[in-house]
């Protein structure tokens, strides 16, 4: 059969160096293909070169083929929609934020299919139904929930009927039970129509790749290092580079990975009594008892939506509790309750130095400079990446830069919320080694936020799980 998509010396570059090894590759109807790497392996860079959407300045030559047609930038441009779809890694973004939701999916069928208004609202009503959006279609994106307003980016993303789709990282920041949803979401377009429907998913999580199955690219700086069969890459890994990659999964890390925690003190940084705290309308937790020790590293898991975020915020004093208070046993100041957060880029100024950023805030609070080459050194970073800007530096990099600015300002509490699920595999096992040794190394407390459960079991003293409201302890 002719493939959906094949092709062949496909190559990206700037205006001062190549991007991309020139490369092949085949989409064939009713099996999956994923690309699997790390963060800046130009995965993402490859799937918006098929799409004709690479970002300004980027150019690409080789041959793109659509069921066996080769076409320019600008044919391939006129396919969006009808033949196909990108389904991107960040659909809040990509979403109209101040429109409901129907009105997104049905506007497709009105543009693109020049539906009539009735019909465009009948057949998007039936997607949001077919999705489990029934009851949603008049939120707007920042209402859904992460698994949610993917869903609902899909549904727009296919209403013309596209028959191949092309996924930038779908699970991004999900929970794992949302993730395994939007992965059946993924795998039913496949099934709706082997015979005519692709997949193309571009992720760094193994075990996206694993539930997909169908085959496996590994690509890393611009190269592909290994393919074949989703069964043979996952079990029987030919490169070192995929070992390592399927190793880095929290589920595969090995007893010993982080050193042995000290005991936790008996002395209590802090304890909540009652705590309770609603948002837009919903209970997110109520009558909430904690305790943190001095030191303690706790780990705190549940589904997206559960008030993981927002009880990290209450304890920070960023966000004000509706009831009950927290009780601190020792007195710490505003600056010493901090947060890491989980887009490592949200937290610098674009277009300034890192080292001018770090410079700052030792002057603002009257710090010692000498304090960061020391940091420097236990968080693996080498100091030349101070003289660039956060956007040349990787996001690992990133992260632990913004946890060395942290300690900087000898914190007592670190709320550290999805600190990794933005990172690849190795570089959120090696971000979350560095980061939970220098914590020790400073004996401050924190509060590890991840939908990663092995994650939390391998690193924290211990882990709770909030749901329904309450808090539960996991063994």
């Amino acid at each position: 059969m002719t493939p959906l998509i094949d092709v062949s010396g496909l190559t990206i570059r700037s205006a001062s160096q190549p991007l991309m090894q020139p490369l092949a590759l085949t989409l064939h109807a009713g099996r999956p293909l994923t690309i699997l790497g790390e963060t800046g392996s130009g995965k993402s860079l490859l799937a918006q070169a098929i799409m004709g959407l690479l970002p300004d300045g980027l150019h690409s030559d080789g041959d793109v083929c659509i069921q066996g047609q080769r076409l320019s930038t600008s044919e391939r441009q006129a396919l969006w929609g009808k033949q196909l779809a990108m389904l991107p890694q960040e659909p809040a973004r990509a979403l109209d934020p101040t429109m409901a939701s129907q009105q997104q999916v049905s506007e497709v069928h009105q543009l693109v299919l020049q539906h009539t208004p009735e019909q465009s609202q009948q057949r998007s009503a039936e997607s949001l139904q077919s999705l489990g959006l029934v009851n949603d279609g008049d939120k707007i994106p920042s209402q859904l929930s992460g698994g949610m307003a993917q869903r609902l980016a899909f549904a727009a993303a296919t209403a013309a009927g596209a028959q191949i789709v092309l996924a930038d990282e779908p699970t991004k920041g999900l929970d794992a039970s949302r993730r395994n949803d939007v992965c059946r979401l993924l795998r039913q377009h496949i099934e709706r129509s082997p015979e005519r429907h692709g997949l193309l998913t571009i992720t760094h999580d193994v075990d996206v790749a694993r539930q997909l199955g169908g085959d496996i690219i590994v690509m890393r700086k611009g190269e592909i290092l290994e393919r074949g069969s989703a069964e043979q890459v996952l079990n029987q890994p030919s490169s070192d580079y995929a070992r390592q990659l399927i190793a880095a999964a929290p589920s595969n890390w090995p007893n010993g990975l982080f050193e042995q925690p000290v005991p936790i003190p008996s002395k209590l940084l802090l304890e909540t009594r009652g705590l309770g705290k609603q948002r837009g309308g919903r209970q997110l937790f109520g009558s909430l008892n904690l305790q943190l020790a001095e030191g303690e590293i706790l780990g705190l898991c549940g589904d997206s939506g559960s008030g993981k975020s927002t009880l990290g915020d209450v304890l920070l004093g960023l966000v004000s509790a509706d009831s009950g208070d927290i009780h601190w046993h020792t007195r710490v100041q505003r600056w010493q309750k901090l947060k890491l957060y989980q887009e490592p880029p949200a937290a610098f100024a674009d277009g300034v130095a890192l080292g001018q950023l770090i410079d700052d805030v030792i002057q603002l609070h009257g710090l010692a400079h000498q304090q960061v080459a020391p940091l420097l050194e236990a968080l693996s970073l080498d100091a030349s990446l101070l003289e660039r800007p956060s956007n040349e530096v990787s996001g690992g990099e990133l992260q632990r830069i913004a946890l060395l600015r942290a300690l900087l300002m000898r914190p007592k509490l670190l709320i550290a919320d999805e600190p990794t699920s933005r990172l690849d595999p190795v570089s959120a096992r090696d971000v979350t080694v560095l980061m939970t040794r220098a914590l020790r190394a400073a004996h401050c407390s924190a509060v590890f936020i991840s939908h990663d459960l092995d994650q939390l079991r391998h690193s924290c003293d211990r882990v709770l799980q909030l749901s329904e409201g309450q808090l539960h302890p996991i063994g």
